[in-house]
C-alpha cells in the first residue's frame, strides 16, 4: 500500500515505538445519510482540479510523485467518494499508479474508503496490484485519514484489510516547523504512522493548514508544487 495523501514506502525511523490506542471506524457504522460530497478539511483539502507534484527517494533512488484530485467520484457503502490519483515516477518512467477514495462526513472528518494500486514494471506492463483493498469488500473497513479538529494525542485506524493493509496514525505536534520548495510554516501537524503488519516502522508525516500533507522526513518527501484547474 502507498499513499501520499495516504503513503509512500515506510521509512524506519525507531523500534519498539510505543503508540497509543487508535480510534477505529467500522464500515457497518458507515451511514451515506452523514457524509458531504466535498472534503474540505483544512488540513486535508482534496478540491477537484488540485495536483500535488512531490519529489521523494524510494530505495534510495529519486522519485517524483504527482497527486491529483480527479472531478471523478465512486460510490461506495453508498457513499460518494471524490478519486484521487497517485502515480510515482523513477527515471521518468511510471513506476506505481494508484487510485484512492476519500469521503467527508458532516462534522469534517476525512475518510478512507479504500485504493486501487498497481505496480508498473519499466517496459509498462503491472506486475502486480497487492495492497488494493475496498470497505466492504472481503473484510475490508473504511478508515480515519484526518479528524475534523485535530489535536495532539488523537490516534486513529487509517485503514483495515486483515493481513494487507492495517495502518495507524497518532497527531503528536501541532506546532512543527516545517519548510519546502513550496511551502514554510511554523504551525504545522505532525503525525506518527505504524502498522502491526510491519513491527517497530514508524514514519513521520508533516501537514500544512490549507495545503494538506507536504513532507515525510523519513522518505526525504517534499511538497515542490501546487496547481489548481
Amino acid at each position: 500500500m502507498r499513499r501520499l495523501v495516504t503513503t509512500i514506502a515506510l521509512a524506519i525511523v525507531g523500534l519498539g515505538a510505543v503508540v497509543a490506542p487508535a480510534s477505529t471506524a467500522r464500515s457497518a457504522d458507515v451511514d451515506p445519510a452523514n457524509f458531504v460530497r466535498r472534503i474540505d478539511n483544512p488540513w486535508y483539502p482534496l478540491r477537484p482540479g488540485t495536483t500535488c507534484v512531490f519529489t521523494a527517494a524510494s530505495d534510495g533512488k529519486p522519485t517524483r510523485d504527482v497527486v491529483t484530485v480527479t472531478r471523478q467520484s465512486k460510490t461506495i457503502l453508498g457513499v460518494h467518494c471524490v478519486v484521487v490519483t497517485d502515480n510515482a515516477y523513477e527515471a521518468g518512467k511510471l513506476s506505481e499508479a494508484t487510485h484512492d477514495w476519500f469521503a467527508q462526513d458532516k462534522r469534517g472528518t476525512v475518510w478512507y474508503f479504500g485504493e486501487a494500486t498497481s505496480t508498473v514494471s519499466p517496459a509498462g506492463k503491472i506486475t502486480s496490484t497487492k495492497g488494493s483493498w475496498e470497505a466492504g469488500v472481503d473484510g475490508a473497513e473504511a478508515g480515519i485519514v484526518m479528524p475534523a479538529r485535530p489535536k495532539v494525542g488523537q490516534s486513529f485506524r487509517q485503514e483495515y484489510y486483515k493481513g494487507r493493509a492495517e495502518d495507524h496514525f497518532a497527531i503528536e505536534s501541532m506546532a512543527e516547523r516545517v519548510s519546502t520548495p513550496y511551502v514554510t510554516s511554523r504551525h504545522a501537524m505532525r503525525t506518527r504512522e505504524w502498522s502491526p503488519l510491519e513491527p517497530g516502522t514508524i514514519e513521520k508525516k508533516i501537514y500544512v493548514r490549507g495545503i494538506g500533507l507536504v513532507a515525510d522526513p523519513g522518505d526525504h518527501l517534499v511538497l515542490v508544487s501546487v496547481t489548481k484547474r
